[in-house]
């Protein structure tokens, strides 16, 4: 028994991998699942997708790498935060399609919240913002549009949870309903200062709390998967978040280490330590792990989208077949061009949480093409990570060097996006050596626990750095960049 299976349920596509006893990867799987858009601003998953997709790529992974179930000490699961499912407790069926993070249909009733006050007592106990963005409001929407269903969740028929929750149940045969302490802070249901569920915002949001599930530390016993499932009773001993899952892989386990993961969307991270910081400036107050009972808390800044936009330049423009175009095309780029993307296809996160822009182009010539499309595409996470980073530096109130940002995600691997981050943000950018930092995270967090793996201390000391980008851009042309960002924003805004 000498192999961790990593479970990484994401937004757009289901990935199992195992790592050995030296936390090498052994193997890996992957599978595409199809995006639901039934209107402007919704985005659904069909629950039975996520399930099927999780089942094959772990028997795909435990195949490839030429091992038996038996081998597999213990199963870590990390997922996408926030996507909302509710399921049948007899049957395990989902009674709607899971709502996922991106989906903005409940952006009307998070205005009501603002305007009758509540956003101070929401943001007050969870640390968030009543955005449309958070699994509370869309588990409110799936019981009011769901008839008969929030009559069947008092009495315990019906079970919520996040990505997480769901696939344990399934995993254990409807033995085990849990969550971990860092996807219940993302429901805006849990009090990360009392370690429970909010009675007073379930109570506002009229969600029996019969159905949410019990709440463990990161590393922990979630319940036995079962045999039927991957051919051997496997425990699952780890579950993270995915962005928490990635502030582990990159351990970054010390007050004010930061790390930024680009995938569909951008998470930055900063580590507070024992401390919830409240936010100044529009960031998120949530936990960053919990290991024996003690919550770890960072302050986290979203970005709705980061790769997403060049996905936008491949699917929805045309202009690229693949990802790794960007980069020679950012290249050849005309210097002398000024075009700015603002990705606000889905609103823009934090630090303006505003769900009801769109997204905008600035600067357009006669003789704009591909090549500057993907150098402002490439520049937007640049420049929205360094919105983030300066909101962070204001609440933790420091001053002077910004400290080494570690990235990680799909996006990392762009020698020419790095490299501009490090130049705009006017700081260090750390490259791991492992990329695989999320599922890296959900593998150490059931490693440890089963005994397999080192403590955190031995562990962030074998984290190893694959290159570092320095900044080398003159502090005007920095502050130009980063003022013509900023004009295009508040024009976006104002529209």
């Amino acid at each position: 028994m000498t192999h961790i299976l990593a479970i990484d349920q994401g937004t757009t596509s289901s990935r199992a991998l195992l790592f050995d006893a030296a936390m090498d990867v052994a193997a890996t799987a992957q599978e595409e699942f199809a995006q639901h858009f039934p209107k402007s601003g919704w985005v659904e998953h069909d629950p039975a997708d996520l399930w099927d997709t999780t089942l094959s790529t772990c028997r795909a992974a435990v195949e490839n790498a030429g091992i038996m179930a038996g081998d597999i000490t213990a199963i870590g699961i990390t997922n996408q935060r926030e996507t909302t499912v509710v399921w049948d407790a007899a049957t395990g069926d989902a009674i709607y399609n899971a709502i996922v993070w991106q989906d903005r249909r409940t952006a009307a009733y998070c205005a009501e919240l603002r305007a009758d006050g509540h956003d101070t007592l929401i943001t007050q106990q969870t640390g968030l913002l009543a955005d449309p963005y958070f699994s509370g409001t869309k588990l409110k929407w799936i019981l009011d549009h769901v008839e008969g269903s929030r009559a069947r969740a008092a009495a315990g028929e019906l079970l919520f949870g996040t990505v997480d929750s769901f696939l344990i149940w399934k995993l254990t045969g409807g033995t085990s309903h849990v969550t971990d302490a860092t996807n219940a802070a993302r429901t805006m249901l849990y009090d990360i200062h009392q370690g429970c569920w909010s009675s007073e915002i379930c109570s506002l949001f009229d969600i029996p709390m019969a159905m949410l599930p019990e709440v463990k530390d990161c590393a922990d016993d979630f319940g036995i998967a079962k045999a039927e499932c991957l051919g051997a009773d496997l425990p699952i001993l780890g579950v993270a978040g995915d962005q928490q899952a990635a502030t582990i892989g990159q351990a970054c386990f010390e007050p004010g280490m930061l790390k930024s993961t680009y995938g569909t969307g951008c998470f930055a991270l900063l580590n507070t330590g024992d401390t919830p910081v409240t936010s100044q400036n529009r960031l998120l107050t949530t936990i960053a792990y919990q290991i024996d009972g003690k919550p770890t808390y960072a302050l986290e800044g979203s970005i709705f989208v980061a790769g997403a936009v060049v996905q936008w330049l491949r699917d929805a423009l045309k202009i690229i077949e693949n990802a790794s175009e960007t980069q020679s095309l950012a290249e050849q780029a005309d210097a002398g061009q000024e075009v700015v993307i603002v990705p606000a296809f889905t609103g823009l996160g934090a630090p303006y949480w505003n769900a009801e822009c769109r997204g905008a182009v600035y600067g357009l010539t006669r003789s704009s093409g591909a090549a500057e499309f993907a150098r402002a595409a490439l520049q937007s996470v640049g420049f929205q990570t360094r919105d983030l980073l300066e909101a962070m530096q204001a609440d933790w109130q420091t001053s002077g060097a910004r400290a080494t940002l570690r990235v990680d995600g799909g996006m990392s691997a762009n020698n020419w996006a790095m490299q501009f981050l490090s130049d705009i943000i006017d700081a260090p950018v750390d490259r791991p050596k492992v990329l695989e930092t999320t599922a890296m995270g959900a593998a150490w967090l059931a490693g440890q626990r089963a005994g397999l793996y080192p403590d955190m201390a031995a562990f962030g000391k074998a984290w190893v750095k694959d290159q570092s980008f320095s900044p080398d851009m003159k502090d005007a042309t920095r502050k130009d960049l980063y003022d013509r960002w900023l004009r295009a924003v508040h024009a976006t805004l104002s529209v």
